[in-house]
C-alpha cells in the first residue's frame, strides 16, 4: 500500500527541507484508507466541526487574546491618499477593507503541531528534536505546523456523554467508559477519533455553569488504547482533550506527552461535536486541512464530517 500524501509532491517552501522524523502518523494514511473514507461521505451531508473565533473568546491559559482589528478602509484610503497612485482616476470609487488578526494558532478549533508539547530537561518533542537545536526566534524548525499532512480519513465519534448531558468538571474518561460509549464501532489504523464531552454546548452560557463542566477528558489508558490501534488523530470538544487538572500531580499533561511526543499522534482541540452527537453519527468522512505556517506550533482549522 502507498501513502496518500508524499512530502515530495507538496509545494515547496523556500529553504525548507523536511525529514521523516517530523511528520507523525497523519503522513502514514494510505491511498486505500482515503478511498474507503471517501465512500463514507456518499450521502453528501456536511457537518461543520469548527467552533469559530471571535475577540474575547475563551482560551486555554497561557495563550494571547484573539483580536480582529480594523487595518485599512475605503474611507481611510481616501483620507490618507497613499493608495492614489495605484487606484488611478478611480471613477468608480473602488476601495477595500482589511484587518490585522492577532492571536495564537491555538485559538478555537485547532490542531496541535507535534512541536507544541515538550518534555524533559532539554525540552524535547516528537522525533527527538530539542529546543536547543531546533527552536529559533521564528518558531521551531522541525515538526511544526507546515509539516502536518492534509488529513482525509475515516472519522469516529465517541459520545462520552451518552446523551446524559455534559460531563462534570475534570472528569477522567476511563477506558471502560470509553469502550462502553464506543459500543460496536470498530476503530482501525488510520482513523481519527473524536470524543464528545458536551463542554462546547455550554460555551455561550453563564461562566459558573461552564466551570462546572470544564476539563473532562480521556485518560492515559484511553490514549494508549487508541495509539495501539493505530489512530492518527485524537480530538475532543475541550481545550486539552485529556482531563484537566491532571489526575497525576507529577505530570500536568500525560496524554499530550504520550500521544504527541511518544506516539506521533496529533491532537485536535475545541472541535464542535454536538451536532454529530445529536444525530447519532458515529462514522464519517473526516477532512481537516491545516494551514502551512512555517514555525507555528499549531494550526487553526475548519474540519468537516461528511456522511
Amino acid at each position: 500500500m502507498s501513502t496518500a500524501w508524499d512530502e515530495n509532491r507538496r509545494g515547496s517552501l523556500p529553504g525548507v527541507r523536511y525529514v521523516d522524523e517530523e511528520f507523525g502518523r497523519v503522513a502514514s494514511v494510505t491511498t486505500e484508507q482515503v478511498a474507503a473514507a471517501l465512500s463514507l461521505g456518499s450521502g453528501g451531508r456536511i457537518y461543520d466541526l469548527d467552533s469559530g473565533r471571535w475577540p474575547g473568546m475563551p482560551l486555554f491559559g497561557g495563550h494571547p487574546d484573539f483580536q480582529v482589528l480594523r487595518y485599512r478602509t475605503a474611507r481611510g484610503q481616501d483620507l490618507m491618499g497613499d493608495m492614489d497612485e495605484w487606484r488611478g482616476r478611480n471613477e468608480v470609487h473602488m476601495g477595500f477593507t482589511t484587518e490585522l488578526v492577532s492571536g495564537t494558532m491555538h485559538t478555537g478549533t485547532h490542531l496541535d503541531a507535534l512541536c507544541h508539547t515538550t518534555c524533559g530537561p532539554e525540552d524535547h518533542w516528537y522525533g527527538g528534536f530539542t529546543s536547543g537545536e531546533e527552536l529559533t526566534d521564528f518558531g521551531p524548525r522541525r515538526a511544526e505546523a507546515s509539516s502536518i499532512a492534509p488529513i482525509i480519513t475515516r472519522g469516529i465519534l465517541v459520545d462520552a456523554t451518552r446523551g446524559n448531558g455534559p460531563l462534570p468538571a475534570g472528569h477522567v474518561i476511563t477506558l471502560a467508559e470509553f469502550l462502553e460509549a464506543l459500543g460496536d464501532t470498530v476503530v482501525s489504523a488510520g482513523d481519527a477519533v473524536l470524543v464528545n464531552t458536551g463542554y462546547l454546548s455550554l460555551w455561550a452560557g453563564p461562566a459558573d455553569v461552564v466551570a462546572r463542566h470544564k476539563g473532562a477528558g480521556i485518560s492515559v489508558e484511553v490514549a494508549d488504547h487508541l495509539a495501539d490501534l493505530g489512530v492518527v488523530l485524537v480530538g475532543s470538544d475541550t481545550e486539552t482533550v485529556e482531563a484537566d487538572p491532571s489526575p497525576d500531580p507529577a505530570n500536568p499533561h500525560p496524554v499530550h506527552i504520550r500521544l504527541m511526543i511518544e506516539r506521533g499522534v496529533h491532537l485536535l482541540e475545541l472541535a464542535w461535536l454536538g451536532d454529530l452527537a445529536r444525530d447519532g453519527v458515529t462514522e464519517f468522512l473526516f477532512v481537516c486541512l491545516p494551514l502551512r505556517v512555517r514555525g507555528a506550533t499549531g494550526s487553526m482549522v475548519r474540519p468537516v464530517a461528511v456522511v
